[in-house]
């Protein structure tokens, strides 16, 4: 009997970030700093792959495989300039907003063993998100992860384009943001439900 490939563990999956314009370096100075936005992105990939790899089941027996390897994201930390350009761009809207995610296309054949998942990139602009927490009365490391796991999620299928979807995808959201310590964004502190920036961003292009 073969072995079969064990699931990647949340360690396994291979964040990147970088940052490009604008001040991150005053922004993420206090703890945790950019140790909060890897650890969202990795509990999102587990969190969101959990859900996709169990609706999978069954599907085909020669695909199961695939997905049981580590994924791999990048993030972008940028400016309002910079993601302005790529909105206009990608999406024709010449404005910023808080955060954007934009799927690779899937890759001929499949997978050698081993190798990762690579799902694509996330892009966060510095003013809007400092602007949406400041307004939003939170701090801006929990707006911050929040819009890091809004856009990992999104590189995985998941969208808000109705209420069934957006309410599914809340859902994770606020299970991954409660294990990272952070209040329910879509909630107010008097617990009546409220609108979070996050989902202001759309379901975003591919590369191509």
């Amino acid at each position: 009997m073969s072995a079969q490939p064990s699931a990647a563990t949340e360690a396994d999956h291979a964040i990147d970030i970088e940052t490009g314009a604008g001040d991150w370096a005053a922004a993420l100075a206090e703890p945790p700093g950019l140790d909060l936005i890897e650890r969202a992105a990795r509990l999102a990939l587990a969190a969101g792959l959990a859900v996709t790899g169990s609706e999978d089941d069954g599907e085909s027996e020669d695909d199961g495989d695939e997905d049981e390897g580590p994924a791999e994201v990048s993030i972008l930390l940028t400016d309002d300039a910079a993601v302005r350009a790529l909105n206009r761009d990608y999406r024709g809207l010449d404005k910023p907003t808080n955060v954007l995610s934009f799927a690779l296309e899937d890759e001929p054949g499949p997978r050698p063993p081993g190798a990762p998942l690579v799902l694509g990139d996330i892009v966060v602009a510095l003013e809007t998100c400092q602007r949406e927490a400041k307004e939003a009365g939170r701090p801006f490391g929990h707006h911050l992860a929040h819009l890091v796991v809004h856009g990992v999620l999104h590189l995985l299928g998941f969208d808000h384009s109705d209420d069934i979807d957006a309410d599914r995808m809340e859902s994770l959201e606020t299970a991954v943001l409660e294990r990272l310590g952070i209040p329910d964004p879509y909630r107010q502190p008097s617990g009546d439900p409220g609108t979070s920036t996050a989902a202001s961003s759309a379901n975003e292009p591919n590369h191509g």
